[in-house]
């Protein structure tokens, strides 16, 4: 059961992250991110793509089933 909520749990958090990230400056001080998004000069990699690509990467790792190695059967 605890298994069910660690994906849901991450995606929680990294939305609770990146809400806060984009939270306004108190200071009236724009900081640098802030700054390039008003220029216009942002990069026009999707960079998220290359972080799904290593989150899909991640699945290789998981551990296989029990009876997933080789047996060799008897020449009939």
């Amino acid at each position: 059961m605890r298994r069910r909520w660690i994906l849901p749990g991450l995606l929680l958090a990294a939305a609770a992250s990146a809400a806060q990230a984009q939270a306004t400056n108190d200071t009236g001080i724009p900081t640098e991110t802030q700054q390039r998004l008003e220029s216009g000069s942002g990069d026009t990699i999707p960079w998220d793509v290359f972080g799904l690509f290593g989150l899909v990467g991640l699945l290789g790792l998981r551990r296989g089933h029990p009876e997933d190695s080789y047996h060799p059967t008897p020449v009939e």
